[in-house]
């Protein structure tokens, strides 16, 4: 009775822990579903002010504004297309190393630049604005070489598949219409018959005669008797022999 009470126990504590273990994937995985809409929300949030403040402010915020945009754009769309590439190539993985690394470079740039936003001094913001632009233009060059090549070899690599697909349906095409390479039936056999040749003009008939091996007539039967002779009738042993008939 111990035994089973400890085993009903036991059972009883297995399931609570597991109920307790789903819980808490459920409610982490909630939790990240709802920090990824909060993080895409936030970004199409500042991208369509960063939009709004390179058309509605002029000078250097109004270039700032340009970009950040431009810098974010890049990486954004570069770091999807790394993430889609590299579940159907291994080989990206190595891309996607390198492609962080240059993430470190594009957020710091990105921070510094949101800083100057609220730099008071315009004069220096447009002094430094020359070299902002110009490592926005090298991150943003590496960053879309990245993401070309990536989409240039997963396109190589369509247009190869493709290549043996289209062969593969060229030679099943051709098993397909296999009638159309059956040989000829020979010249021996639809070869037409000769025509006999023509009678001289002294010769009893005036038409035409076939030879006999082109009008082959019909095998002629052996000839049988009209009626056939009797056959003699069996003898018996329990038969009595015949009575010879009188002369007189």
């Amino acid at each position: 009775m111990e035994a089973v009470i400890a085993v009903f126990a036991l059972l009883f504590v297995l399931l609570v822990a597991l109920g307790a273990y789903a819980t808490v994937k459920a409610v982490g995985a909630a939790k990240r579903g709802v920090d990824r809409g909060l993080t895409q929300a936030r970004r199409t949030v500042e991208d369509h002010t960063l939009r709004a403040k390179s058309f509605a402010q002029p000078g250097a915020a109004g270039e700032l504004a340009q970009l950040r945009l431009k810098l974010r754009t890049s990486m954004r769309a570069t770091q999807d297309a790394l993430n889609a590439a590299v579940v159907e190539d291994e080989s990206v993985k190595e891309s996607i190393g390198l492609f962080e690394r240059l993430s470190v470079h594009g957020h710091e740039l990105d921070g510094e630049l949101k800083r100057l936003e609220s730099e008071p001094d315009r004069t220096a913001l447009r002094e430094r604005l020359p070299q902002l632009r110009e490592r926005t233009e090298r991150i943003t060059q590496s960053a879309d070489a990245l993401r070309w090549a990536v989409r240039d070899r997963a396109r190589r690599f369509a247009g190869d598949d493709l290549d043996t697909l289209s062969a593969q349906i060229d030679v099943e095409a051709g098993a397909l219409r296999h009638w159309t390479t059956t040989d000829a039936p020979s010249a021996s056999a639809s070869a037409a018959e000769p025509w006999p040749d023509a009678p001289a003009a002294d010769a009893p008939t005036a038409g035409q005669t076939w030879p006999e091996t082109s009008r082959p007539g019909p095998e002629r039967e052996p000839e049988r008797p009209a009626i056939s002779p009797a056959a003699p009738r069996p003898t018996y042993p329990w038969q009595k022999k015949p009575r010879p008939e009188s002369t007189t």
